[in-house]
């Protein structure tokens, strides 16, 4: 009985999206004793790669990528004359710059960084009617937020003695402020009436007089 040909006993592949076919035709293309055969052969095995994978078409200098991937599943023993510059195994395994992260510790969990945030920047700002309207409208956030850890009711003055602290005392919520009161227009932003109405009696009027 012939024994199966499992893929677990097979030789490991560098880059599966491809397949075992690309990877036998480049490792066919690396054992060619002429050079300029290699470079012949390896146009047409890069085009079978971008008929297998078209979505690399949408990656910028996708033709780029493709020449890069006959490196890495030769495992850069393929000698060829590149159009592109020859990768190497550490300049596409070198990891990422990591990420700068804040390190100071979260003060309040259940409220999250980006809470804290926004009362460093309401604190530096001036009092004038902008802050008290950005304070009124954090203190709703923070009570969104708040019921998502606790189901239960929150006060307003939890809410309120939570900002003062965060803040380090350097927020205080004015008077007249309340959770769920709504936003009201600030001034100078009034909302728009429809005056329709009056400017047809208007007009009717003044035409009634023309028609006299």
């Amino acid at each position: 009985m012939e024994e199966l040909d499992y893929n677990t006993q097979r030789e490991k592949l560098n880059m599966p999206e491809y397949g075992r076919h690309v990877q036998k035709m480049i490792e066919y293309v690396a054992s060619l004793p002429n050079k300029e055969k290699r470079n012949e052969q390896i146009q047409s095995v890069v085009q079978v790669m971008g008929t297998l994978n078209p979505q690399l078409r949408d990656i910028n200098d996708f033709k780029h990528k493709l020449w890069d991937h006959v490196h890495v599943i030769s495992d850069f023993k393929i000698d060829i004359d590149s159009p592109y510059p020859t990768p190497t195994r550490e300049s596409l395994s070198t990891p990422p710059s990591p990420i700068p992260l804040q390190k100071t510790p979260v003060k309040a969990a259940h409220y999250g960084r980006n809470i804290e945030n926004m009362i460093e920047v309401i604190a530096r700002r001036e009092d004038d009617e902008v802050k008290t309207y950005m304070i009124k409208t954090l203190a709703s956030y923070m009570k969104q937020q708040y019921l998502i850890w606790n189901k239960d009711s929150v006060s307003e003055e939890t809410i309120f003695n939570d900002i003062y602290k965060l803040s380090d005392g350097r927020i205080t919520v004015p008077e007249g402020v309340h959770i769920g009161m709504g936003m009201t227009p600030m001034k100078g932003h009034r909302p728009q009436n429809n005056n329709k109405g009056k400017q047809n009696g208007s007009n009717n009027g003044k035409r009634w007089k023309n028609n006299k």
